[in-house]
């Protein structure tokens, strides 16, 4: 079996912004993207590595009734996403270029890896580090 058997899923307001956004600042690849006719997105799937998350846009479905965006909560979080990158200072200076809201900023941390967390810009939740959990 390739790739991880968790998969975070998302839902963006403006989820065709929002792939571009994670495609460019912290390097994921479209490995499949389902549009609608108006623009909007039925499913996308993004990789990382062997990672993987899901996103569409928010929807007033069964499942869509089910979450929240973060501009519904007052910006907290319920949920947060790791990323494990090699080159974490080089996705940091992407993230501050592409307008992320960082959180927590940059550092060494006490049990390995460095890292750092930021909103995207519809404010989920990203900590993205060269800590492997795996390793």
């Amino acid at each position: 079996m390739a790739g991880s058997t968790a998969i975070s899923c998302l839902h963006y307001r403006d989820a065709p912004a929002a792939i571009a956004w994670l495609c460019h600042t912290f390097g994921f690849v479209e490995h499949l993207v389902v549009p609608e006719k108006d623009g909007s997105i039925s499913h996308a799937q993004l990789s990382l590595g062997d990672g993987m998350i899901m996103l569409g846009s928010v929807r007033d479905t069964d499942y869509g009734r089910l979450m929240r965006q973060p501009d519904e909560t007052g910006g907290l979080g319920t949920q947060s996403i790791y990323l494990v990158v090699a080159d974490v200072d080089g996705v940091h200076a992407r993230a501050v270029a592409a307008g992320a809201t960082i959180v927590l900023p940059l550092k060494d941390e006490d049990y390995g890896g460095r890292g750092f967390t930021c909103r995207d810009p519809e404010g989920h939740l990203w900590s993205i580090g060269s800590y492997d959990p795996w390793a």
